[in-house]
């Protein structure tokens, strides 16, 4: 579409009512980058609920063509460096200090058809204005590099910002930010899902010339960053014959009273550890009938999961149990939180013994959850053996992934764990495995498990030598505790011997998921 010729443009504060056309304008200016990423009506209400004064909007014959939003932080100088999330508070300006000094730019944008005739500066203008008209310190952003997919495979990030500096190379965010006066401090990887930008940002910064410290009395502590350091504990769940619910009851009992004791905030329980109830059934029933008994016991397993999350301060992911959902049979993991909330993730990938055993049939809906922990992805057995399901979780910012499995011998077990190593090493991210051991006499389907619990991490630097953060003995009763720095993930995307996230061809080949993955914020 041709470029709109020169047109008046005036700019001013938004109000609730510009919401939908500033949603209209953000749609506009970035078509190719997630949703998720974006901001909805919701969470723009949220920005100018918490400062008003700092969002503006640039209009032409009452159309909205550009806006800027922006709230006042206090950062920390020795690491001033915050994801997108960290420093906005999932976009919802909730990290907003007016005792800050810093103007952090959160968003700036342009429709296509007006690019090129000012807008930008107008908006920038606006920002200058309220930096010195506040005696803010300094004015940050973080920006993406949209033109930097072209090159990806040819040079670095860092030199293609300097071939755009130089004038060399032209980039549409880049050399904007540099003309309104930014300098770049530093770039760095997973500030936001921007394929453009192959995840990739400039850390920006501009000083107030005019800055005077002797009027500003800071009186706040700089952003706390979410939790960077958690503890896991993995259940090595023995599957020995019980007679009566309240015996399960006792055991999980048992792995949720030692997660607490160890100060965990996550515990991890294996696949299908409920399959336990089979031993308190006739022997002589069939398995299909007897996977649809133990889904009966569905809404005790809610109540206990829920007590232990609750009286513990535990998010737990109860490994998973068989849901009858009427007209068919799910294996389905459950993550439950502190606060009495339940949210669910099925099974992917069904393998040949739960389709003839068990008539179970495949999820169709990918989730990852966004605890104030960290985001958390949850796969089950046999779907960590499938690379892109687990590529497509990382994608959406995954730091940990939870497997829960059940394997009937040492072959098995091995598939599910050299699997999990090379998931955690591909995506840079913490791999948890939780399964069962013990045997269970009479009952076909689960006669013998083979289980060796583990803390799986990326191989450099960071990272233990063997890519081991932690293991138990094998098919024992016990359980595996760990302490997960979520830190050494960031730096290690950045850092790293090899970066396998970053240096993907995405020239060569790309990954879609053709159903969205759904980030679940949890409570």
């Amino acid at each position: 579409m041709a470029k709109t010729s020169r047109v008046e443009i005036k700019t001013r504060r938004w109000k609730k009512s510009d919401i939908p056309a500033i949603v209209e304008c953000q749609n506009a200016a970035y078509p190719h980058i997630d949703r998720e990423s974006l901001c909805d009506e919701r969470k723009l209400e949220m920005q100018l609920a918490m400062f008003p004064e700092g969002q503006f909007l640039a209009e032409s014959a009452g159309r909205v063509i550009g806006y800027a939003t922006s709230l006042i932080v206090l950062l920390d100088d020795d690491s001033p460096w915050y994801s997108y999330n960290e420093i906005t508070g999932c976009g919802t300006f909730s990290t907003h200090d007016p005792s800050g000094d810093t103007l952090y730019g959160s968003d700036i944008a342009v429709h296509p058809d007006f690019r090129g005739q000012g807008v930008a500066k107008k908006l920038y203008q606006r920002r200058k204005s309220l930096l010195k008209r506040l005696n803010l310190r300094r004015m940050v952003a973080g920006g993406r590099i949209p033109g930097y997919a072209e090159y990806a495979k040819k040079i670095s990030p860092q030199r293609y910002i300097e071939r755009v500096k130089a004038g060399e190379l032209k980039d549409m965010a880049l050399s904007a930010h540099l003309k309104a006066g930014y300098e770049v401090q530093s770039v760095h990887y997973a500030y936001l899902s921007d394929a453009e930008s192959m995840n990739y940002a400039t850390y920006l910064e501009m000083q107030n010339p005019l800055f005077d410290p002797a009027k500003r009395l800071i009186a706040a502590s700089p952003i706390s960053r979410p939790v960077r350091k958690v503890r896991v504990c993995a259940a090595q769940y023995e599957m020995r014959p019980i007679e009566s619910w309240q015996q399960l009851e006792m055991q999980v009992e048992f792995f949720a009273e030692t997660a607490n004791e160890y100060h965990c905030h996550f515990l991890l329980l294996p696949e299908l550890f409920t399959a336990q109830l089979f031993s308190i059934l006739p022997p002589d029933m069939d398995s299909l009938h007897a996977v649809k008994e133990v889904a009966r016991y569905h809404e005790h397993y809610l109540d206990l999961f829920k007590r232990c999350a609750e009286s513990h301060g535990l998010y737990i992911i109860a490994g998973s149990t068989p849901v009858d959902l009427g007209d068919e049979l799910r294996n389905v993991a459950h993550l439950f939180t502190p606060t009495g909330h339940v949210y669910t993730q099925d099974k992917m990938h069904i393998t040949s013994v739960e389709r003839q055993y068990y008539d179970c049939q495949p999820g169709d809906k990918l989730q990852v959850f966004d605890t104030p922990l960290g985001r958390i992805g949850i796969v089950i057995c046999y779907d960590v053996e499938f690379p892109e399901l687990v590529r497509l979780l990382t994608m959406q910012g995954i730091d940990v992934l939870f497997v829960p499995f059940a394997t009937d011998e040492r072959k098995s077990y091995h598939r599910v764990r050299h699997c999990a190593q090379a998931r955690a090493i591909e995506n840079i991210i913490y791999v948890v495995l939780a399964g069962c051991v013990g045997n269970l006499p009479q009952v076909r389907s689960f006669l013998v498990n083979y289980g060796q619990a583990a803390v799986c991490t990326p191989c450099d630097v960071a990272f233990p030598k063997d890519g081991i953060l932690a293991e138990a003995d094998p098919n024992c009763e016990t359980v595996v505790i760990a302490e997960l720095d979520l830190n050494d993930l960031a730096v290690q995307r950045d850092l790293g011997s090899v970066k396998p996230l970053q240096d993907r061809r995405n020239d060569i080949y790309q990954l879609h998921s053709r159903v969205p993955v759904e980030v679940v914020y949890t409570q």
